[in-house]
């Protein structure tokens, strides 16, 4: 069944945060409902629709940002209280606009999300999460990584409760008391999570996920271990093969969007894509997408009601910058008739056309106004004063595991003009196919310790843009991001970006032991603090705070290579091991030079495994071999389209050159999304082979060439002839 909604806008609020619009429930079904929205300004605010117009319930104002709203009420009771916290205190709104609770938790940080369950308060901050009930402190948990999102399973079917903590280190924490009962491993970090059906399936022990690179799962929570049901991974589009890599998962829900009955899934994304899946036949089996759309911005907020007009369901969605809008299945042409050719609308729509003509124009009077009186206060002979207006920016820098680059997302609250991204460390730069912006490079002097000067003009109106960058292991720095918008007067905010010496690798927690490893250990008279301290200057997707214990232990796995690499420390000692030599050498090197720096003294000791060469070679070649034939297949497209041109018929053609021709436009395609990928490959297998001397203290930089001859001709070699050149002496 295919779905027509279309986008109606209602109002424009502050900046939003994740999760700070609520739908009020109704006893009624298919009535309008009312709709509930904290901002940055610190401002609460309730309405509903009614013909078409904005009519407020209440609004109230707290003093810091408002950072999530949640519905709550008492167990089995419909969830019409509100609740949102701001700062490091949680408040309380009846619907119609009275305060009954104002708590501060005392927390030293700031609450980022919440979650209400009967008399249970459940609130955590980046690191910490406490339980409170009936407003008294009962339970306290400090993670070992950042927290995204806390939720419980329903304690009316449960019998008692189930708290569960998304973490950043790619685990779903289940708790009991002060307690991890048990922790789930999840393919990403977890950003969002949500009841299946909204209420946790049949048992209430189902809850969805949803995770940074846009995937979206289900698991079954059981009393000691969780069994994973599906994963929707991201960029499966509605009417093609093709996939595109989607947004973070920023927020979710149920509503029966289809009218069959059965509760569909809706998904919002940070990439501003609103997506509503369908579970087939009312199974719980991977739901198969019905409708997608995009707006400009990322959504923060998606809740399916009826808010519009009575009967019509709908998508209410509120956006970063702030606009709450609804996706209706309500026909727009309903208000519409055609007769003789000529469109008449309604008496209601032509009101409405004149009232948003006249606000447009009183709007254009204001502004002309203001600029008017800015002009004159400037050229004034009294000492004005000129403000440089500030902005928020929406940033992040992500790695994608797939293809093995990195996503910078920035998005402002008002237009972009440019971004000038400069970087002092060598960087490639990656298409992005919904990156409308029109990029220039600059001449850089690599001498000079820069890189990279690329600037991104954005066309009007736009507030959000993308860049895919690949970095290179073993080359550190920092990339910045210069950020001007459309303001008056001109100003620009600066980001900084560390690009990590092994900035490729991605947390995992299963360490495969049967692996031909390389171990480094170093001792020295170094804390633990330091040392996770160096750690976390090497890699990334590691957390900043120090872990409790006396010992640390991480793995991770090359998303280039699929190699290793386990880590291992406490006072005084540290351990790495890992099946890629070059990844032991840039670690030697690295926490080398910052021991030196801190003026600590390393006793270093490497055991080198000849057999991680061949494995590390085994693990290139597949790779290796697919982009030399990919090279190969475009270098001849041109050819073979001017042969096709003089011959009408092309049956003559083998089957590999007919293969070239009808699939010509992919295979460019794919081409420019990795245009330096077989040069990347080229510089890890050379890497491979100095390391490998390196540590016998031989200097082979004189037989690269006969190394790169090989690599050249490597189609017409086999992989055994690149191994034997690796093991000459």
């Amino acid at each position: 069944m295919e779905l027509n909604l279309t986008r109606i806008d209602y109002m424009q609020v502050g900046l939003t945060s994740s999760r700070c619009l609520r739908v009020i429930p109704n006893s009624a079904p298919k009535t309008q409902q009312k709709v509930v929205v904290g901002d940055h300004d610190g401002v609460i605010q309730l309405f509903t629709m009614k013909r078409g117009e904005v009519q407020f319930g209440f609004r109230a104002q707290t003093e810091k940002s408002i950072t999530r709203l949640e519905l709550g009420g008492a167990i089995g009771t419909i969830r019409d209280k509100i609740f949102l916290s701001s700062g490091n205190e949680v408040r309380g709104y009846t619907k119609k606009g009275k305060q009954f609770l104002g708590f501060d938790t005392n927390l030293t940080e700031e609450i980022k999300s919440m979650h209400i369950s009967g008399s249970d308060l459940l609130v955590c901050g980046d690191y910490v999460y406490n339980h409170y009930h009936d407003c008294q402190d009962s339970n306290f948990y400090l993670a070992a990584d950042k927290i995204n999102d806390v939720i419980t399973l329903p304690v009316e079917r449960m019998k008692y409760l189930v708290p569960i903590l998304a973490c950043e280190d790619r685990l779903l924490r289940v708790m009991r008391d002060s307690e991890v009962l048990y922790s789930v491993e999840l393919p990403s970090p977890p950003t969002s999570l949500q009841l299946f059906y909204n209420d946790g399936g049949e048992n209430g022990d189902k809850l969805l996920y949803g995770t940074s690179d846009g995937k979206v799962g289900l698991v079954q929570l059981g009393r000691g271990s969780a069994m994973h049901c599906w994963v929707c991974e991201s960029g499966t589009t509605v009417s093609s093969n093709s996939t595109s890599q989607h947004g973070g998962v920023t927020c979710m829900d149920h509503h029966d969007m289809t009218g069959d009955g059965v509760r569909d899934l809706i998904v919002g994304r940070d990439d501003g894509s609103i997506e509503v899946f369908s579970y087939e036949d009312g199974d719980e089996s991977e739901p198969t997408l019905r409708f997608s759309m995009a707006c400009s911005e990322s959504v923060t907020s998606v809740q399916g009601a009826i808010v519009g007009n009575a009967g019509y369901d709908e998508i209410v969605a509120s956006t970063y910058t702030g606009w709450i809008f609804g996706v209706t299945s309500e026909p727009m042409d309903r208000n519409m008739t055609s007769e003789s050719g000529v469109v008449l609308i309604s008496q209601d729509s032509k009101h409405k056309i004149q009232r948003l003509r006249a606000e447009i124009d009183e709007l254009q009077q204001r502004v002309l106004r203001e600029r008017d009186q800015y002009q004159a206060a400037t050229q004034s002979a009294f000492p004005g004063i000129s403000a440089v207006p500030f902005f928020s920016v929406n940033d992040k820098l992500t790695l994608n595991r797939t293809d093995a680059s990195y996503l910078l997302s920035l998005e402002v609250q008002t237009a972009i003009d440019n971004v000038l991204l400069q970087s002092d460390v060598p960087v490639d730069l990656l298409d992005v196919e919904k990156n409308s912006a029109v990029v220039s490079y600059s001449t850089c002097d690599s001498e000079t310790g820069n890189f990279l000067l690329a600037t991104y003009r954005c066309q009007a109106n736009t507030t959000r843009l993308e860049v895919r960058i690949r970095t290179i292991e073993g080359q550190y720095g920092t990339l910045q991001a210069y950020i001007t918008p459309r303001l008056q007067p001109k100003c620009c905010q600066v980001r900084q970006y560390r690009i990590k010496p092994l900035s490729l690798h991605s947390r995992i927690h299963n360490f495969d032991p049967n692996r031909p490893y390389n171990t480094l250990t170093l001792k020295g008279q170094f804390t633990l603090p330091e040392i996770h301290a160096w750690v976390v200057f090497c890699l990334p997707e590691l957390p900043e705070r120090t872990p409790a214990g006396d010992q640390a232990e991480f793995t991770f796995v090359s998303t280039f290579l699929d190699t290793q690499l386990q880590c291992v420390y406490e006072s005084g000692e540290a351990v790495f091991k890992s099946d890629n030599i070059s990844t032991i050498s840039i670690l030697k090197d690295v926490l080398t030079k910052e021991a030196t720096r801190k003026k600590v003294r390393l006793d270093i000791s490497c055991e080198v495994n000849e057999e991680s060469v061949v494995h590390a070679l085994q693990l290139l070649h597949p790779r290796l071999e697919a982009q030399l034939l990919l090279a190969k297949q475009v270098s001849l497209i041109e050819a073979l389209r001017e042969l096709g041109s003089h011959e009408s018929d092309t049956s003559f053609l083998s089957v590999e050159y007919q293969h070239i021709i009808d699939n010509a436009d992919d295979l460019q395609a794919q081409y420019r999304k990795q245009p330096c990928h077989l040069e990347r490959l080229y510089g890890m297998i050379t890497d491979l082979f100095i390391d490998k001397y390196k540590f016998k203290g031989v200097n082979v930089k004189s037989r690269v060439p006969q190394l790169l001859e090989i690599l050249d001709n490597y189609g017409s070699l086999s992989i055994q002839h690149l191994v034997n050149f690796f093991q000459a002496q």
